[in-house]
Order: structure tokens, then sequence, then C-alpha cells
């Protein structure tokens, strides 16, 4: 499925209706370039997940992953653009997360340990301030979101 998201409001209100069906267990995998979408998305799941939309979500670039306590069960949210690949994602907790909720960042970085029943979103900048996105995964899922 491809979806236009003209401005930031589609990208939230698309955010949260994703965030209406996770469960635990779930993998969510953001892909794109910079400035696609991917941390705008994420910070918008997360504050729906939780139910505040004062949350403060900072990016995990730097720390590489933040957790979440949420009404819809603990979101793991990884950056992986600065890792070479998964052999880091020990230290990062990865195992124990893949019971709670993750949200990855740079997907391609998990190689091997990419979930095969992961909803991947692929962001594309488009005109202006609108994105789009190819959504693959959770067949059944997901209606027309």
């Amino acid at each position: 499925m491809l979806l236009t998201l003209p401005d930031l409001a589609a990208t939230e209100g698309f955010a949260a209706t994703i965030a209406s069906v996770v469960r635990l267990g779930d993998a969510i995998l953001l892909a794109g370039p910079l400035g696609a979408g991917k941390t705008a998305f994420a910070r918008a799941f997360l504050r729906a997940a939780a139910e505040d939309p004062a949350l403060d979500v900072p990016s995990p670039s730097f720390t590489l992953v933040q957790t979440y306590d949420t009404r819809r069960g603990k979101v793991h949210h990884f950056d992986l653009w600065r890792l070479d690949g998964p052999s880091a994602l020990a230290e990062l907790g990865w195992d124990d997360a893949r019971e709670d909720i993750v949200l990855v960042e740079w997907p391609d970085r998990l190689g091997t340990l990419t979930p095969s029943d992961a909803l991947r979103l692929e962001f594309e900048l488009a005109d202006r301030d609108a994105r789009t996105v190819r959504v693959e995964g959770w067949s059944g899922r997901l209606a027309h979101p």
C-alpha cells in the first residue's frame, strides 16, 4: 500500500492509527532518507501509544535506544543509524526488547535480526511538507490507515 501524507498532521494521524493496533511482540521498521519523516512518525506514535500528547520524545540518535511505558505496553525506540550491523544489538538489549514493542529507525542495520513479521514503513520526501509511505506487513490488521 502506498500512502500520501500531505503534512505533519497527516503523519501524526497515521502514527495514531498504527498505535491503536500495535500489540506486544510487534516490530515497526521505519526506513527512508534523512528528513523523510521517520522521527516525526516515531514521536507521534509514542505520544499516541502513551495517550500523552506532551510526552517528551527525544531522538535516540546518540543513546541508540529509548524505552517508554505506554498504555499499549513497553516500547523500545531504536535508532540504528550509527551501528555497523546487528552485532551491537545484544548490548542494547534487542532480544529482551522483542518481547515488548520495538520501533526501529534505520532497520537495514538489523541484518539477519530483522523480524519477518514486522510492519515496514518506507518514507520518502514528496512535494513541500508531504511524504509518501510504502506500507508492508501486518496483512489484515491495517484496513486503510
